[in-house]
């Protein structure tokens, strides 16, 4: 196999539209957090505390999504940049960093993901027990 400029270049359609996704997430979550806090203040509910506690390990976990996005998007312009220089061996290798980046980045997506699930189904248990009082 042939690892020419075009090789790094395929991630950076991939890690755009990465980008955009957790840009998204990102700003729903700080809204979700401004309401919250909102909640907590007005009423203390533990449901919020513990929810308000999710939210902080999934902000978390973006962060280090962006970043090794980002920094699987700079070794893919270095890898460029040493093909340029025709340094094939190190851009091979800086490629393969950015790759596992790229990997490592997806991995802490599937990770949030199954977070918010868990606080998805934490409201909806809170939202059947109150229903369940109600009646």
């Amino acid at each position: 196999m042939e690892f020419g400029f075009s090789t790094p270049a395929l991630l950076f359609p991939a890690i755009s539209l990465l980008f955009i996704s957790y840009t998204n997430r990102f700003i729903s979550y700080a809204n979700l957090v401004r309401s919250l806090h909102d909640r907590w203040q007005s009423d203390g509910s533990c449901v919020v505390q513990r929810q308000i506690e999710n939210l902080r390990l999934r902000i978390g976990l973006i962060r280090n999504m962006q970043v090794a996005g980002a920094v699987g998007l700079l070794l893919s312009v270095l890898s460029m940049v040493l093909l340029f220089f025709d340094r094939t061996v190190a851009a091979e290798v800086v490629f393969l960093l950015a790759l596992v980046l790229t990997v490592l980045s997806m991995g802490f997506l599937v990770y949030e993901v199954s977070i918010s699930v868990q606080a998805l189904n934490l409201q909806l248990r809170d939202l059947s027990q109150n229903t369940d009082e109600r009646e």
